[in-house]
């Protein structure tokens, strides 16, 4: 995708309030129309042992509020440069909006898309999403296979994504470089965050037990809601 955002995920991303954004804003929290951490509905410990309670701290409290900060001080510096007309400011302005506003809006869909064990997390999706990854990818366990597979070929920092496009309806995997959200025509479904500060501090260089143990805490009941 490119690497900005575009005009109308940008105004998204400052007020909340873009229509053809909100499947994909649905997590995003604003204050006074700034960018807010959002509160988790579980305990960082609800995940283990797939994920541990120490890297979700570290992960929602750290990574994420620095996201929220930094995408927020750009935003105001956006905004004086608009006040004075200085364009080149503008402009130079755009690779901090689309890196931390994606980091905003990647990591509030994340958490929701993951529950405890105790909450339905792991338990595989129902209803018209199972058929239509049954459709696309001939079995549940073939899709988790093909998607792990996306996950691992992922170069540096990035984040894989089951997305729906809007155009055709139909399913798909996509990987993403960085921060950069899904956009345009693609609606995000399920996101899997391949940046090492997401598993590192449990399974070191070991990421693919990290995309194995991952689906024990897929919230499917989330990823369903986008999807219909």
């Amino acid at each position: 995708m490119a690497a900005l955002l575009s005009t109308s995920a940008r105004v998204a991303l400052r007020s909340g309030a873009s229509a053809s954004f909100k499947a994909g804003a649905a997590g995003l929290t604003f204050a006074r129309g700034k960018a807010t951490l959002p509160d988790l509905s579980y305990d960082y410990g609800a995940l283990e042992p797939s994920i541990s309670g120490k890297i979700m701290e570290i992960h929602h409290k750290n990574h994420h509020n620095t996201y929220v900060t930094n995408y927020n001080n750009a935003i105001e510096q956006l905004q004086e440069a608009q006040a004075k007309g200085d364009i080149s400011a503008q402009i130079a302005l755009k690779p901090a909006i689309n890196f931390n506003g994606g980091g905003h809006l990647n990591h509030s869909l994340f958490w929701e898309n993951l529950a405890p064990k105790s909450a339905g997390g792991g338990e595989p999706p129902s209803g018209s999403l199972s058929q239509a990854i049954d459709s696309t990818y001939g079995s549940f366990d073939e899709f988790k296979n093909k998607f792990n597979t996306a996950l691992a070929g992922i170069q540096g920092s990035g984040w894989a994504w089951l997305v729906k496009d809007t155009q055709t309806g139909q399913i798909g995997i996509r990987t993403y470089a960085n921060q950069d959200p899904v956009v345009g025509q693609f609606q995000p479904l399920l996101g899997v965050d391949a940046w090492e500060h997401a598993y590192y501090l449990q399974y070191q260089n070991r990421k693919v037990e990290y995309f194995k143990a991952i689906w024990e805490v897929i919230n499917w009941k989330a990823v369903e809601k986008r999807f219909s």
